[in-house]
């Protein structure tokens, strides 16, 4: 009998949005990613290869705001952080990538936190 690989099939589906969602100078990626402890996040030119803002949970001044968990509140603070910065950068309009994570919970409020801090998307 086959056991479940849950990491795998969070990779599989995954590969297959990113064959569909790319960024471009014009509306770069908002790609994201939960571990156990941190929230990740950045917005990426997938044409030139660059990432052009991001914000974790890894960064002192976002860490130092709750407590370090990968939870809704942690992902709501990434999400207006991102967004600030996005926006100091001149970038407004982004494509989602939820990173093959389901969307609800964690990842609905960081995106929800995004467009709140005034990201189109």
């Amino acid at each position: 009998m086959a056991t479940f690989n849950r990491k795998a099939a969070r990779e599989r589906v995954h590969r297959r949005i990113r064959k569909k969602v790319a960024g471009t100078a014009a509306r770069p990626r908002l790609s994201i990613h939960f571990s156990a402890k941190h929230v990740y996040a950045q917005v990426v030119d997938d044409d030139a290869g660059r990432t052009l803002a991001a914000a974790s949970t890894m960064e002192k001044s976002l860490a130092s705001k709750n407590k370090v968990a990968a939870n809704r509140a942690t992902a709501e603070t990434i999400g207006k952080a991102i967004a600030e910065r996005a926006l100091a950068k001149k970038i407004d309009n982004v494509v989602f990538d939820r990173g093959g994570f389901l969307y609800h919970r964690r990842v609905k409020a960081l995106a929800d936190a995004a467009r709140e801090g005034g990201l189109k998307f």
